[in-house]
């Protein structure tokens, strides 16, 4: 990092995208007018798993508007097969239709064109399905189990994955030794990330540039052209994906979907375009879910209340088929390689396995893992503290990290964080505002902390680690300006909700001097946009905004040289200020930007000899090194109704350091709505199954998503500690709400519980959980 800039960076700008958002002006995939297009609907899977399958289209073409329906083989298409580089993984592919066998309710089998979508569900439900019915597995543990029913055929025991990164061939001697062990067996259920626009994609053949032009409600643009070009035969230039506006993806949109395919496969075999529009029935049952995992875990203490090891087991329920890119190994191996978090640990061991069951694949759902590993981490520190009648906070105080750059048992180095003043800031404000006290009558209420460390900007290093065959990283942006001085800024992030247009018009306009008004950010277009890696994992700011910074700067540096030409000084004595190129050693002489836009363009005769005409330039950017690490500390009081065990929150706080803000509104919203949804799967969410695999949220009816009247107000405060391994000293923070809240609210609610023999480790956490613990208790 070199510095802050001129003084957009750090204020709360509002946000350039907004006004069109907000007056009905955006443009997402359903908007997009093709009066010609066929409507896409697919015949799913009545069955959880069943070999033999074959679908009857013949009842199809009757239903008035069908125009065409294809079953699998029938597209010419072939499967989306997700690799890693271990030995410990077995690949499986994902039929775009499935064919022979299905492997969960809601399966894809057959796509119905018509034109409009009703006439495509009615024709939907006039197919056929024939199958041979067999036993599902819905569990974990039936998963695991000896005999039990192959999800896929080349799976030994249902097991995508299974590995044991991190051993110690003498910590079962620590553990047996130590003054201190504890243990938790934390269970995480099944959530939707629900965004509020769902999945859907308009394809269509465009003769004139014999080009698919695919558009998608994606978080990740240049993943689909490669997904779609490899499974469409054709080559990557013949795929253009475009993304206008997206209604929140939170990671389900951060995979390629098996629909947006078929949607493209039928598309190039009828010429015409085909929207699918997911409906959210369709969401909730058949879409990517996340969050169901396991993990028994073993922590000793010395008796000082130190860590001496950390024992673990992780299986993590990845459903039925491994999602491209990141594969079904991305929740246990980033889960095993980050459970340590904020705390010192000499002595690590960890198993981690991703298991077939048969249920809806998961994608990486914001925070991927660490919700669960901090969930068990805090845990841990509460039971330890209670065995060795130490204060819980200051027990993580003697085991934070405080020391940095710090490389952890895991080989992580961690980069420079608050993570002792966040948490001393959390509870003094706490205390300051009498939440202590009221801990001490007779009502049941109960204060919950969680501490944790965020690693956003996975770089291609990171990523790489993972051994996956197509390995993210870096982002590329480029920036010009045209003849009027008005400056374009691509980026190969492609926002869906997070502000893009205006945090990294923000980043440019300190360099280049201007206002963020006179920039405009691009993103979501594959033909506009060389190559990047989309939005997912907190690397917008941190990655994508490097990119543009660098980008921007260069574009400045050529600014300065025309103006020095034009200014008869050099270019190191230029300043770019409010749009005027000013001489540093005399601040009244200047021309305004606009003018050296003009000559580089029009006047190109007035350029020095050695200057081309145009002024653009392009860099990329990577984080070299084990990624950025956001920290916070989460404090929650929550008091339960003490007839039916409700837990309410009384008071949400959030103390975070994400390096330097960029703009603070939006990182404020970027906390509240990641804590919004951390509640949301810390009491409300999930999505079961019955013992057929049949899953028992199939609307909103069923899946409890918390409104504004179960969300409290959230305080955020902010320290800041920048980061030296980004540009612009940002560290990411969009996932950090997320993973904080659920460890937080779930210590609340045990320690409302104190006294009464009850503790709680599954979450979600309902009243009915809670009564019954109680009932069971008395």
């Amino acid at each position: 990092m070199t510095g802050h800039g001129q003084g957009w960076i750090g204020k709360s700008f509002a946000r350039k995208e907004d006004h069109r958002l907000l007056t009905g002006r955006g443009c997402f995939v359903d908007d997009r007018p093709r009066p010609d297009a066929l409507h896409a609907a697919f015949v799913r899977s009545p069955v959880a798993s069943a070999a033999r399958v074959s679908v009857d289209l013949s009842e199809v073409s009757g239903v008035d508007g069908v125009r065409a329906a294809f079953a699998s083989g029938e597209l010419g298409v072939s499967g989306l097969t997700a690799l890693l580089d271990r030995e410990e993984f077995t690949a499986t592919s994902m039929p775009i239709l499935a064919t022979g066998a299905v492997r969960y309710a809601g399966e894809p089998l057959a796509i119905v064109l018509a034109e409009d979508p009703y006439a495509a569900e009615d024709g939907a439900e006039r197919a056929s399905v024939d199958f041979e019915a067999r036993q599902a597995v819905t569990s974990i543990e039936e998963a695991l189990a000896p005999g039990a029913q192959g999800v896929h055929d080349e799976l030994a025991a249902n097991t995508f994955l299974d590995v044991a990164p991190f051993s110690d061939d003498e910590i079962d001697d620590v553990l047996a030794s130590a003054p201190c062990v504890v243990r938790t067996s934390l269970r995480t259920g099944r959530q939707n990330a629900l965004p509020l626009e769902p999945r859907g994609c308009l394809a269509e053949w465009v003769d004139r540039d014999e080009q698919l032009v695919l558009h998608v409600s994606t978080q990740v643009p240049h993943q689909v052209r490669t997904a779609a070009a490899r499974c469409l035969g054709l080559a990557e230039r013949q795929v253009r994906v475009v993304v206008t506006d997206v209604g929140g993806g939170f990671g389900l949109k951060c995979v390629v979907g098996r629909e947006e395919i078929a949607a493209a496969a039928a598309a190039l075999r009828l010429r015409r375009p085909v929207k699918w529009i997911e409906d959210r029935s369709e969401g909730l049952s058949a879409s990517f879910h996340g969050r169901q995992q396991q993990y028994d875990v073993r922590a000793a203490f010395d008796a000082g209340g130190r860590i001496l090891a950390l024992d673990a087991d992780i299986r993590c329920d990845v459903g039925a088929y491994s999602v491209f890119p990141f594969t079904s190994g991305v929740e246990p191996l980033m889960a095993s390689a980050e459970l340590p978090g904020v705390y010192r640990v000499p002595r690590y061991r960890a198993r981690a396995r991703a298991v077939a069951t048969n249920k809806a694949p998961t994608a990486p759902y914001r925070g991927v893992s660490r919700p669960q590993i901090v969930a068990v981490m805090e845990r841990l520190m509460e039971r330890a503290a209670r065995e060795l009648s130490v204060d819980p906070l200051e027990l993580r105080r003697r085991n934070l990290i405080d020391s940095f750059p710090y490389t952890g048992i895991n080989g992580i180095t961690y980069d420079p964080g608050s993570y002792r003043e966040s948490l001393d800031l959390c509870e003094r404000r706490l205390r300051e505002e009498g939440w202590f006290d009221s801990r001490d009558g007779d009502r049941r209420v109960g204060i919950g902390f969680a501490c944790f460390n965020e690693r956003t900007g996975y770089g291609t290093e990171a990523f790489a680690q993972r051994k996956m065959a197509v390995v993210p990283g870096y982002d590329i942006s480029e920036a010009r300006m045209d003849p009027a001085g008005w400056v374009t800024v691509t980026t190969g992030t492609s926002a869906h909700g997070q502000g893009h247009e205006t945090t990294l018009a923000q980043i440019a306009a300190d360099q280049l001097g201007l206002h963020p008004d006179r920039i405009k950010v691009r993103q979501g277009d594959t033909d506009l946009v060389s190559y990047g890696w989309g939005t997912f994992g907190s690397r917008s700011a941190a990655i994508g905004g490097g990119a543009v910074r660098l980008s921007a700067s260069r574009l400045a540096d050529k600014i300065r040289t025309v103006a020095a030409h034009l200014l008869d000084t050099e270019a190191g004595n230029v300043d770019l200020v409010d749009g005027w190129c000013r001489r540093r050693d005399n601040q009244e002489d200047g021309l305004p930007i606009a003018e050296v836009a003009e000559v580089s363009y029009l006047r190109a005769n007035r350029l020095p000899k050695d200057v081309d005409p145009g002024l653009s330039a392009e860099a990329a950017f990577d984080v070299l090194t084990s990624g950025t690490f956001s920290n916070a500390t989460h404090g929650v009081v929550v008091e339960l109704d003490p007839g039916t065990g409700s837990p309410r929150i009384l008071r949400y706080l959030v103390v975070e350091d994400c390096g330097v803000v960029i703009n603070p509104k939006i990182v404020d919203g970027q906390v509240r709505g990641g804590v919004a949804q951390g509640i949301a799967g810390a009491l409300y969410e999930e999505i079961g199954y019955d013992a057929e695999g049949q899953p028992t949220a199939a609307s909103l009816m069923d899946y409890l998503v918390p409104t504004a009247s179960e969300i409290p107000e959230i305080g955020v405060e902010h320290l800041e500690t920048p980061c030296a391994f980004t540009e612009t000293g940002a560290k990411g923070m969009g996932e950090g709400g997320t993973i904080g809240a659920p460890a937080a609210v779930l210590n609340a609610v045990n320690d409302a519980l104190r006294g009464t023999g009850v503790e709680l480790d599954a979450l979600p956490v309902r009243p009915e959980h809670i009564h019954r613990a109680l009932e069971r208790n008395r």
